[in-house]
This record gives C-alpha cells, sequence and structure tokens, in this order.
C-alpha cells in the first residue's frame, strides 16, 4: 500500500486499514479494529503536546510505523496518517490471524505486537516497503461499527473506534 493511502485524513485511513494486513517475516493478521488519534485538538493523542523527541514520527512523512511503550510494560503499534508536518496516527488495535499467529493472541494492542514480535526498533519503519509492512489483501465485504475509543480519559467520548462488526477477534472493548 503506497504513501498516498496514508496521506488523507486520520479519520479516513483509520477506517481504510479495516481488512488489510499488517505482515512481519512469517506472521501476518488482518486488521479488525483501529482508533484514530488527530493530533493537536484531541488531548488523547500524544501529539496534543507538540513536536518532541517522542512524538517526531507523528510529525513525520505518512506511511510509517510510531511503537511506544504504555504503562511502562506493552508495546504499542500506530501508523501515521495526514501530509507531512501534520499529526495523525491510528493505532491497531486488534488482527485476525492470518499466518503465524494463534487464535486471539493478537486481540488487543499490547498482545498484537508481543504476537508479531513488533520491537521500538521498528519506530519509525516505513511500513509501505516491509519488512513491516500494510498490505492490501483480498477480504470478504463486512460492516464497520464506529464507537468511541477505549482504554482513555481524555476525548474518550469521540467515536473514532473503527472495528469489523461481530468480529470474534477484537480487544477487550466488544464488537460495537
Amino acid at each position: 500500500m503506497g504513501r498516498n493511502f496514508y496521506e488523507r485524513d486520520t479519520r479516513l485511513v483509520a477506517r481504510a486499514l479495516l481488512g488489510q494486513v499488517v505482515t512481519l517475516g512469517a506472521k501476518a493478521g488482518r486488521i479488525v479494529e483501529t482508533e484514530a488519534y488527530l493530533g493537536l485538538d484531541d488531548l488523547a493523542a500524544h501529539a496534543s503536546r507538540g513536536l518532541t523527541p517522542r512524538t517526531k514520527v507523528i510529525f513525520g512523512p505518512p506511511g510509517h510505523a510510531y511503537v511506544y511503550l504504555i504503562y511502562g510494560l506493552h508495546l504499542c503499534l500506530n501508523l501515521i496518517a495526514e501530509p507531512d508536518g501534520v499529526p495523525g496516527c491510528v493505532l491497531i488495535r486488534a488482527l485476525e490471524p492470518v499466518a503465524g499467529l494463534d487464535g486471539l493472541s493478537a486481540s488487543g494492542p499490547g498482545r498484537l505486537t508481543e504476537a508479531m514480535e513488533i520491537t521500538r526498533k521498528l519506530n519509525g519503519a516505513d511500513v509501505t516497503r516491509g519488512p513491516l509492512a500494510v498490505r492490501a489483501w483480498p477480504t470478504p465485504r463486512f460492516d464497520i461499527a464506529v464507537t468511541p475509543r477505549i482504554g482513555i480519559r481524555h476525548c474518550a467520548d469521540w467515536p473514532l473506534r473503527y472495528v469489523v462488526k461481530g468480529s470474534p477477534f477484537l480487544s477487550k472493548g466488544g464488537s460495537g
């Protein structure tokens, strides 16, 4: 998937990522749950605090990975959206196993990075041309549910969580 896919409104990217496949080595998972983080005006977004060494990737060119540690325990995978210089990213919350993953091992942002063996070394990686990549994949038609994001305090009621309706692989937040 080319850079143009990511170089648009974060909400559109979050929705369009559903059904696409994240690959790393022999592992692959279909994206079934995402959340959009809108930058400076979204107090739940890391970028709301402005440009810092940590958030530099979010302000950079689209189509790159933003991998960060949360609660000192788990890594999270985000994909950068919006044109270069405009902060926006999409948290990948859950994957449906396609290759090399077991059952619910990739349901939830921390579990999916562990199952996919995504490390902080992949922060800033170009996901348009691997080794960590997002690929278009033949996918049966599905309905999308939109709900508020989960597990956050600020802007928690904003409807920016996108899920494949009825997927059994969603994170603990439910099917929407």
